[in-house]
């Protein structure tokens, strides 16, 4: 007997929450997939389930164990996709995006990229927080900026530009503004970065902004740029159409920093599996133009 056996059952009637629904997921009749439970609970000692004749429900051991088996189940599918000729992205693939990015450009990517490929589902959190994919078991990261981490490995994607920027009406009533330290004269409206960047003789520069109001919703810091409430560094997607019609103009443009870089970041062990290196391939083809597309005119 294999120590795999028995695990694809408990994972379908897990899954299903039956025994005839859980087998007729896997194309295996009750009675085998009964008794391969009941032997896989003779092997590790352990009752899996609670069974009544009307209900089947996993213990708190078999939650436990639920996770790591689906999660076997998972890699050794990713295995045989790895070195099949097809290569078919399948699975789960979990992906940790910045917020805006995530709901404007990335999500939509990857939603059409599940379409495409019926054995494949795709998790996305969002959140502004940096999080360690290694540690918290995700697949892949969209990220920017400099990346230190030698268990990961990037690949540059798009790059976006950034802007410091406000609107006509606080500018009218403010003091000068023609270099990096005037900025310590001005009211900043700050987002979730504690830095802003800039480039001053061929050099990175960075400021800490000092102000009022902090969000770590970029568009909670434009709509208070745009109603006044002082100057604000941020991404051109958010801006660009407010610099075209003039809600907006543009600070210390001889000091903008270059382009920041936008990563696809995945750890070493996982790069080659397909729906990996196909998801990352997608982006590099369709992020910079979704980007670019976004720049249209404000109201």
């Amino acid at each position: 007997m294999s120590e795999w056996d028995g695990i694809d059952e408990f994972i379908a009637v897990a899954t299903i929450g039956s025994f005839t629904g859980g087998a007729k997921s896997i194309g295996a009749s009750p009675t085998h997939v009964s008794r391969a439970i009941m032997a896989l609970e003779q092997r590790v000692q352990a009752q899996l389930f609670h069974r009544t004749t009307r209900t089947v429900r996993l213990t708190d051991t078999g939650r436990v164990f639920l996770e790591h088996c689906t999660r076997i189940q998972q890699e050794r599918d990713e295995a045989v996709a790895l070195i099949s000729e097809r290569g078919e992205p399948r699975g789960e693939l979990r992906v940790t995006c910045s917020t805006a990015m995530g709901e404007r450009f990335v999500a939509p990517i990857l939603w059409r990229y599940a379409q495409e490929h019926p054995n494949l589902s795709i998790s996305i959190e969002l959140s502004n927080h940096i999080v360690d994919i290694v540690a918290e078991g995700f697949d892949l990261a969209i990220r920017t900026g400099a990346l230190a981490d030698s268990r990961l490995i990037r690949t540059r994607v798009a790059s976006r530009g950034v802007y410091t920027c406000a609107a006509p009406e606080y500018l009218k009533n403010a003091s000068k503004l023609k270099t990096i330290s005037d900025l310590a004269n001005h009211e900043a409206v700050i987002g979730s970065g504690s830095t802003w960047h800039f480039k001053q003789g061929g050099k990175e520069h960075l400021h800490r902004p000092k102000g009022r109001f902090r969000c770590n919703s970029g568009q909670a810091v434009l709509d208070a740029c745009l109603a006044g409430a002082g100057i604000c560094q941020l991404p051109e997607f958010y801006v660009h159409p407010y610099l075209e019609n003039g809600r907006l103009v543009p600070v210390l443009e001889i000091f903008r920093p270059d382009d920041e870089p936008i990563w696809a970041v995945y750890p070493q062990r996982r790069h080659l599996l397909p729906k990996i290196r196909n998801a990352v391939e997608l982006l590099s083809l369709e992020l910079k133009g979704a980007m670019n597309q976004s720049r249209g005119p404000a109201a």
